[in-house]
């Protein structure tokens, strides 16, 4: 009988996949040796694995190039990367590495374009896409950006006021692009996305405002789905209403020359996801070169602003299970040693699932449990996946401790959770690392961050600082939450 955790895995899905793979009774991701980290790093864990971020932004480029290269396409493809999905320096130096573009959404972003630029690591022939409601710094910081030469930086207009409002601050001729303000899906609590301007304002937005300005050169209409890019009746009627208006604003407007089709690429997050990429592509390029011809203008050169596509499947996160508490006769609660609130916070904010895979003990035999968290929050569980609707992991053993990871959770957790910053029930970040490999593919560990401490956290309270007496004294959360790691 099939009894043990490899035989769930192996009958359910189509496993060993490209990224995941069993050796001597433990997990490897892209051939890094989790437990090899947790023994010698500790658990909880968060790791970046830095080369699946060049990974994907190279298999998008070959999709685009590729239906470029079919549909004899005469427009470009360029590849721009969301900041807002992660932030962190080594996540922009990796993706720059590329020769990829900036899509930013702040005035904060502004500056580190502002950084990036000093170190050579972009130069004014990189584009930045400066989406979001602009306050009055964001304009300044993008006034100045255009002021000191960046000719590439195109404003993306909101609002009908933000026009005004940069040509009072930017000295010469500069360019902006037009986001519409795309329909929601019927399940949405509103009808329109509060970004942007409504589809059938656009072209009077553009003769009122523009047309005949000699200060101002429209080049982009911007188009984006909250929902992404999916193979949809909703999705691909979006696009049909933005390749309208695209081509209706291009029939009076010859400097418009490119289209952001905004919205993100799903990323993996079940052993079950299918998602055919290439074809979505294929398709998106036909639609834009059949509406062009139809209409019979130029077709536009092809912006994306992947975020979570980018940067969501280099990242991970490891807990060790502390304890398994029976509250019921059917439910069994396994207490991972961190919060999923503070740590993973999509997953309680907007139910969000990952991949969910045990580290060691695969030849076990397993049960069905709820994973919970050590905030007294109620809400701080995480109680079922996405491709089985429940979650069996190895039996718990307090003898044989267990460690799981959650995987492809590198967009947006750090940010939203409050990296460096105050937690939930004051449960620390964990200790964060880097993972990369040389061009001989040798794998380099370096830890970003470690796992906060007490002092830290009192310090962002207020509390007056240690003296040295009570620093080698001090309770440590950090302490705490110490397990031995053991083989």
């Amino acid at each position: 009988m099939n009894t043990k955790y490899i035989d769930l895995v192996n009958q359910t899905f189509d496993f060993p996949q490209d990224e995941f793979r069993i050796e001597a009774n433990e997990l490897h991701f892209h051939e890094v040796d989790l437990m090899h980290l947790v023994r010698n790093y500790g658990a909880p864990l968060k790791f970046t694995y830095l080369p699946q971020i060049s990974n994907n932004i190279q298999r998008a480029k070959k999709w685009f190039n590729d239906a470029i290269v079919k549909h004899d396409y005469k427009g470009k493809y360029y590849y721009s990367y969301c900041t807002k999905s992660s932030h962190f320096k080594h996540v922009l130096d990796k993706a720059l590495t590329n020769d990829i573009h900036i899509e930013t959404s702040s005035a904060f972003d502004i500056d580190i374009v502002e950084s990036l630029k000093r170190e050579g690591k972009i130069t004014n022939e990189t584009y930045i896409i400066s989406n979001g409601f602009k306050r009055a710094q964001y304009v300044t910081n993008i006034a100045k950006l255009i002021n000191e030469g960046h000719k590439n930086a195109i404003p993306i207009i909101d609002n009908y006021e933000e026009l005004d409002l940069l040509s009072e601050e930017i000295t010469d001729k500069f360019q902006v692009g037009i986001r519409i303000a795309s329909e929601e899906e019927p399940k949405f609590e509103f009808y329109t996305s509060r970004l942007g301007i409504g589809y059938k304002n656009i072209v009077p937005f553009y003769k009122n405002k523009i047309q005949g300005n000699n200060k101002v050169e429209l080049k982009m209409l911007h188009f984006f789905i909250n929902t992404g890019i999916r193979d949809n009746a909703y999705y691909w009627n979006e696009l049909l209403k933005c390749l309208k208006v695209y081509t209706s604003l291009k029939k009076i407007c010859p400097s418009l020359n490119s289209l952001n089709i905004g919205g993100g690429f799903p990323i993996k997050n079940s052993l079950n996801f299918d998602f055919d990429y290439a074809y979505l592509v294929d398709e998106i390029v036909n639609q834009i070169k059949t509406s062009c011809e139809e209409e019979e203008v130029e077709v536009p050169n092809i912006f994306t602003e992947f975020g979570s596509f980018t940067v969501g499947e280099s990242g991970g996160a490891i807990y060790e299970i502390l304890y398994q508490k029976q509250q019921n006769d059917r439910e069994k609660w396994n207490m991972i040693n961190s919060s999923f609130i503070t740590t993973l916070p999509d997953t309680w904010a907007i139910n969000r699932r990952f991949i969910m895979l045990p580290l060691n003990r695969w030849k076990d035999s397993y049960e069905r449990v709820l994973l919970g968290g050590l905030t007294c929050d109620s809400d701080d569980y995480y109680n079922s996946e996405q491709h089985m609707n429940a979650i069996y992991l190895p039996k718990y053993n307090k003898e044989r401790p267990l460690y799981i990871g959650f995987f492809n959770t590198g967009a947006y957790q750090e940010t939203i959770g409050g990296f460096g910053g105050l937690q939930h029930c004051l449960i620390p970040s964990p200790k964060h690392l880097l993972l990369d490999r040389n061009k001989d593919g040798e794998l380099s560990i370096e830890v970003f961050s470690e796992q906060q401490s007490s002092e830290d956290l009192l310090t962002i309270l207020g509390y007056p600082k240690y003296s040295k007496q009570h620093k080698e004294n001090k309770y440590s959360i950090e302490a705490e939450l110490a397990t031995t790691i053991t083989n």
